[in-house]
């Protein structure tokens, strides 16, 4: 069995043995902050199947099949940018994240841990969506591997083009973020669901029932937060709607960052 350092080093390559594991500092909040702007859309009410079914290429056996019935909810249109973000740092005086060279404004944020994330979801007044809430919202309606169909494509999202689905041919690779919105979204309006940056949801890591489930909020023990999507530098197999990955919530890397569900 490999290692958790070992799956990493497959999602996001060999430097991940030179990411540092930081805890979040506490930083003061004040209620008169300004927030930044954030485009939601409506969610619709719903169930679907959570997982993927045995015949789905390059399925993991953690992705189980099961049902889940959601409540309506809003969900942010685009991944939490550095402009959004940045407004956080100043407003709380935490430190800024690294955008390592590819600028700020409207990339996302990358360099965030699961704490940090929670931390700005609660400074704006939201929270983390949960591993159900992400998954029926990048789904949009489909059951297959992506909300694109059978494949996924380097014209459809930002992910290593080099390694593409199911012996299908090979796209670009462009080797670092790119701006929110620069692909067409999804059914329901969600932009970068597949590929871009890994996106941390709320749940602890653990096994799927095998029973239907109401509004889930994942394990009720664990040591890992859960990020969906897959980023710019993985396998397109890695993008799945389906496909989960865990990691301690003090992580951070180039890799990762997060979108955000209403509390209204």
């Amino acid at each position: 069995m490999k290692s958790s350092k070992e799956n990493l080093k497959r999602l996001f390559g060999d430097d991940v043995s030179k990411e540092p594991l930081i805890k979040a500092e506490e930083s003061p909040i004040a209620a008169s902050d300004p927030k930044p702007l954030i485009e939601w859309v409506n969610i619709p009410a719903g169930s679907f199947i959570m997982g993927s079914p045995e015949t789905e290429p390059f399925r993991k056996a953690d992705e189980i099949p099961h049902p889940v019935t959601l409540s309506a909810f809003k969900m942010s249109r685009y991944e939490i940018t550095f402009e959004q973000y940045d407004m956080f740092c100043e407003a709380t005086q935490r430190e800024k994240p690294k955008d390592e060279g590819w600028g700020r404004k409207k990339q996302p944020v990358i360099n965030v841990s699961w704490d940090d994330a929670t931390a700005f979801a609660g400074w704006v007044g939201c929270r983390l969506p949960t591993e159900a809430e992400w998954e029926y919202a990048c789904r949009a309606g489909t059951t297959t591997p992506f909300n694109t169909g059978e494949n996924l494509t380097t014209a459809q999202a930002n992910y290593n083009g080099n390694f593409p689905y199911n012996d299908s041919p090979k796209g670009e690779f462009r080797a670092r973020t790119v701006p929110v919105g620069s692909f067409a979204p999804n059914a329901w309006g969600l932009y970068d669901m597949h590929g871009n940056l890994w996106e941390w949801c709320n749940d602890r890591y653990g096994d799927y029932p095998q029973t239907a489930r109401t509004n889930p909020q994942g394990a009720e023990e664990g040591t890992f937060r859960v990020f969906r999507g897959g980023g710019w530098r993985n396998y397109a197999q890695l993008c799945r709607s389906a496909f989960r990955y865990k990691y301690f919530p003090d992580y951070r890397h180039f890799n990762i960052g997060f979108r955000v569900v209403s509390c209204d």
